[in-house]
């Protein structure tokens, strides 16, 4: 027999959270089920370290069982206490495996970056007024903005955090425009790294790898938040204090969270935290807000183009998830482009629209709020051609988040 390892990180999880040895041939089993009826490709599954693992049973029969993982540190508190794995499904599908399965393997495997985060500033510069000069960009885990900063400083490379997957990319402004914005992708290799190096801007022009796909101006561009005051979607303008700090920069998960201390909307002074994350192989951003107070006038929405047809799908209350869209030759190379905001129905106050934006106002409970957001460029690899194929993907998307992956623990033998 040869001799195998946990891979280096886990097993350190594993020492702290696990201390007591149990038989050395138990084995911790689990049934992770497909609902509905159709494949699921890189779908997420998390499994809770504390809950989920009792034992782990060294074996040769299944080493060459590897599943793309990633530690993820759920509550900020500096310990790693979910697993989160990336599965496929075929239709139906139970997988019953166990946990050495995924753990186990005689070397270190690199798995495919597939996700990525990043916030990146200039430094050995200097401020003049409302602008940066000189200086280079560094990349920083977390950034508290100088109140210097506004739109066109020349400060933060493509002017705010940037995230992506495999598929999409995505920015918002760090800045009174708190908009979010969308890089189109022709590749599946991770580019926001070499994004507005080669001048300040140049993300705006076709590139080998894309580029940025969505005229903002003063909408909600996609999924941006806002409050629904006077018949108008205002977006976060004026705060306080701003800062930004990136949660995990992984190979199939990456997070950013983004406090907006100070609100200073309709009469109210609030403290929002916004937490903007991405799963390998999805288009999808996962938006999920902390308030300081319950609001019920929270919204967001998707620009509002002359070119694109307006798409939505809504059910009663307690019914699950439903979304609005937009799809049509939307994008800044002027080809088709889908947008689209999926939410709970059981949130959902009204739809609505002004000026510049469709809009959904949400109204959180307990001071909580969640939904997603995405954009779908045709010129992806495999991208999404046409409007029919961009509702038959979002209605995919609703069934997997109403019918989501199930996980039973199975008696240990």
């Amino acid at each position: 027999m040869g001799t195998y390892k946990l891979i280096a990180s886990i097993g350190f999880v594993l020492a702290f959270a696990y201390g007591c040895k149990k038989n050395k041939n138990s084995q911790n089993n689990i049934s992770i089920e497909n609902l509905i009826s159709t494949a699921r490709i890189d779908e997420p599954v998390i499994l809770d370290l504390k809950k989920a693992i009792s034992d782990i049973n060294t074996t040769e029969e299944n080493l060459n069982f590897k599943i793309p993982f990633q530690l993820i540190d759920s509550d900020e508190d500096g310990a790693n206490d979910q697993l989160m794995l990336l599965m496929n499904f075929e239709a139906k599908e139970i997988k019953n495996i166990g946990l050495q399965d995924i753990l186990i393997t005689d070397s270190i495997i690199n798995f495919p970056k597939r996700t990525q985060a990043e916030i990146s500033y200039k430094i050995d510069g200097e401020w003049k007024e409302r602008e940066y000069i000189g200086g280079h960009f560094t990349n920083t885990n977390e950034l508290i903005v100088p109140p210097e900063h506004k739109d066109h400083s020349w400060f933060i490379r493509y002017e705010g955090p940037g995230w992506e997957s495999d598929k999409v990319g995505y920015r918002f402004y760090l800045d009174w425009r708190n908009a979010t914005d969308i890089f189109g992708k022709k590749t599946n290799d991770m580019v926001l790294q070499n994004v507005g190096q080669d001048g300040f801007d140049s993300y705006h022009e076709p590139s080998d790898w894309g580029m940025d796909v969505l005229k903002v101006g003063k909408s909600l561009g996609v999924g941006s938040i806002g409050m629904w005051v006077n018949g108008k979607a205002e977006r976060i303008a004026e705060t306080s204090s701003l800062e930004s700090k990136i949660i995990c920069n992984g190979n199939i998960f990456s997070k950013i969270k983004t406090i907006y201390h100070g609100w200073r909307i309709d009469d109210k002074q609030i403290d929002l935290t916004s937490y903007l994350s991405i799963v390998a192989g999805s288009r999808m951003t996962h938006e999920e807000i902390l308030l300081s107070e319950n609001v019920e006038n929270l919204c967001t929405g998707i620009v509002k183009l002359p070119e694109a047809d307006f798409i939505s799908q809504s059910q009663p209350r307690n019914s699950g998830w439903g979304y609005i869209a937009t799809y049509g030759k939307q994008s800044l190379n002027e080809d088709n482009l889908g947008l689209a905001v999926l939410f709970k129905n059981d949130d959902l106050g009204e739809m609505t629209e002004d000026e510049f934006s469709h809009v959904i106002v949400l109204k959180p409970k307990f001071k909580k709020l969640d939904y997603y957001f995405l954009g779908a460029w045709e010129l992806e690899k495999e991208g999404i051609k046409n409007k029919q194929q961009f509702i038959d993907y979002l209605n995919e998307m609703v069934e997997r988040l109403n019918q989501p992956i199930t996980i039973n623990e199975l008696a240990t033998k």
